[in-house]
């Protein structure tokens, strides 16, 4: 690693936070230079300051860790990023590594392993936490018959309005946010619920707390 490893934090929780800046600062040449605990703060955060890494936790409000992988790569194509999850599912893995992701590890397991993940992937290389199912994993990433979920029928944005509905936003607060109109969030809202083949929002928000894009 060079002299300027930095590193920006994305987790909701702020203890959470606190105790994975303590075990960086323990790493040499890591520099946390920016941290955030919600989806929609995160990319002009990771825009501005261009770190060498972030890490990254799923489950964010406004938009969700999965989604942010993507949008990341596309800003900040030289960022590397390691994901720090509670969740060891396989599907959640595959998914961020076919997003962009570098790494994918455990909350649990960050005492022991959260160094040598990071050497790895700021070096260039991957790095799965020791208790992810790497079989069931290689699976979904290189099988071209493995099913896709309804939600792979979505496009990233509407993902990304499907999860603020979800989470109570109305569709006023949902276009400021995103900063487009009430008209395009309301096309948006439209064409997800014909993809899902769901016509409520009752139904929205149930399909969304199935598929874990919201707790």
């Amino acid at each position: 690693m060079n002299d300027n490893s930095t590193v920006v934090l994305v987790d909701d929780h702020e203890l959470v936070r606190a105790g994975i800046r303590t075990l960086l600062s323990a790493i040499p040449n890591i520099e946390v230079v920016g941290e955030c605990g919600e989806g929609l703060e995160t990319l002009p955060i990771v825009k501005k300051l261009k770190p060498a890494l972030v890490i990254l936790d799923i489950s964010l409000k406004g938009l969700n860790g999965i989604e942010l992988v993507s949008l990341i790569k596309k800003q900040n194509s030289n960022t590397k990023i390691l994901m720090l999850s509670m969740h060891n599912n396989v599907e959640y893995v595959a998914k961020c590594l076919k997003n962009g992701a570098q790494g994918y590890l455990l909350k649990d397991s960050a005492v022991e392993e959260l160094e040598p993940a990071i050497m790895n992937v700021l070096q260039g290389d991957s790095y799965i936490s020791s208790e992810v199912d790497e079989s069931m994993l290689s699976k979904l990433l290189f099988d071209e018959n493995s099913p896709a979920s309804l939600l792979e029928l979505l496009t990233s944005r509407q993902r990304q309005i499907l999860q603020l509905i979800a989470e109570g936003y109305s569709t006023k607060q949902i276009a400021e946010s995103i900063h487009v109109s009430i008209k395009t969030v309301e096309t948006h809202r439209t064409h997800i619920m014909k993809r899902l083949n769901i016509f409520d929002i009752a139904g929205l928000v149930r399909f969304a707390m199935e598929k874990r894009l919201v707790q």
